[in-house]
């Protein structure tokens, strides 16, 4: 069976642009622009972080496996992923089948410089940044290029020039 190429899911560390790389390219394919952790914020009215000091990761995990089993039911979508979705064996195969899945790789030390502009990183809170960066790289790395139809690095390249190298090499898929 051929692989749907009408579903677009980037995947990699936080850091990475994923959310800033799926508006540019959504608006190059023409097609909608979708945001897992945006999804879940906007059902349960309250963001990120206070789910994650209210119900923990896992909690959070069910949220984000349950928002995804909606996505992947749609159809010409660009999805932003959370960087830990790729955690659950359930929420790779379902990216894996339906739709063309993107790593966008990128060095701790980028992640490190992009994920300090902000507060909003729940995993991030009161530890030594690099650290953990390191950490869940040395988890999720593996995983993500498990499911990787396609790698871009992101390492110096603003979300523009990312997502026309994406346009570029989902055309050629």
């Amino acid at each position: 069976m051929p692989k749907n190429t009408n579903n677009i899911f980037l995947i990699g560390p936080m850091g990475s642009g994923k959310t800033s790389v799926a508006k540019r390219l959504s608006a190059k394919l023409s097609k909608e622009f979708i945001d897992t952790d945006l999804e879940i914020s906007n059902i349960t009215g309250v963001d990120i972080n206070y789910i994650f000091d209210i119900e923990g990761e896992a909690g959070f995990r069910k949220r984000e496996e349950a928002i995804l089993k909606e996505c992947v039911l749609k159809n010409n979508m660009v999805l932003s992923t959370g960087g830990g979705i790729v955690l659950s064996r359930n929420n790779r195969h379902l990216l894996k089948t339906h739709g063309v899945v993107i790593y966008l790789e990128t060095s701790i030390d980028s992640q490190e410089s992009r994920t300090s502009l902000t507060n909003n990183r729940p995993l991030l809170k009161n530890t030594e940044h690099k650290k953990t960066l390191q950490e869940l790289m040395l988890t999720r790395g593996p995983l993500y290029e498990e499911i990787a139809d396609i790698i871009i690095n992101t390492d110096n390249k603003s979300p523009n020039k990312v997502a026309t190298e994406a346009h570029s090499k989902i055309n050629e898929y």
